[in-house]
């Protein structure tokens, strides 16, 4: 774990300034553009269909048209999981969740979910993590628990081109969440910390994991876990 801490403040409770009403014009410019290519779609194309809605509910997120966004990428969270695609699963969960609507937190619950228990891109699954740390408060066990979690899913996943740069985001990020849960300042702190919370070992962390998800998600499960976990590989 490298000791210099990296300054990834902006991924922590990062606000959104508000587009320029240049920006504002290029976002409705590619929105039409974007409309004019979905509907040239025919209905056979299920998952170009769902992409293509992804980048329109983001693009109207970024316009704050937030239900509109959440109503168009709920639509493609259903196709992704019909045709098992979850990294698009995932990225709707992750647009659902800046739509923020009334069940945003339980669609970011559910990503997660999709994300860890599924072979997702590492960069998408440690950044669905990071939300988790922006929810939570700063003496949360489940901030500290989201950021092993990435670490474990970029030793895990990442290929060789990306585990370098993915490496020291998330030690850093380590780093900071240590700092504010604990103000741990040095790397003997470092190793106390990781001790007393028990987070060297997934077997550990994994399951705590799971009950940060459950409190996201609560009663609103869109699919059945047991049904999707049955379908993995031994």
């Amino acid at each position: 774990m490298n000791e210099n801490i990296l300054n990834v403040g902006p991924l922590i409770r990062n606000t959104n300034a508000g587009l320029t009403e240049e920006e504002s014009a290029r976002m409705k410019r590619h929105l039409a553009e974007k409309l004019q290519a979905l509907s040239a779609l025919t209905g056979a194309e299920h998952l170009p269909r769902a992409r293509l809605q992804l980048d329109i509910a983001e693009i109207l997120n970024a316009l704050e048209r937030k239900k509109e966004a959440w109503d168009i990428a709920r639509e493609a969270f259903v196709t992704a999981m019909q045709q098992e695609s979850w990294q698009d699963a995932v990225e709707a969960c992750d647009v659902l969740f800046m739509a923020e609507q009334a069940d945003s937190l339980a669609a970011l619950g559910m990503g997660i979910w999709l994300a860890v228990t599924f072979p997702v891109e590492s960069e998408l699954t440690v950044a669905m993590l990071i939300h988790v740390i922006e929810e939570t408060p700063d003496n949360s066990d489940g901030a500290a628990v989201a950021a092993m979690t990435a670490r474990y899913v970029v030793d895990l996943r990442a290929d060789d081109d990306q585990h370098k740069n993915q490496s020291f985001l998330v030690d850093n990020l380590i780093f900071m969440v240590a700092k504010r849960h604990s103000n741990v300042q040095d790397q003997a702190a470092m190793d106390k910390w990781l001790k007393r919370l028990e987070l060297r070992d997934p077997q550990v962390f994994l399951p705590r994991l799971a009950e940060v998800v459950d409190v996201l998600v609560g009663d609103k499960w869109w699919f059945d876990r047991d049904a999707l976990r049955n379908r993995l590989p031994d």
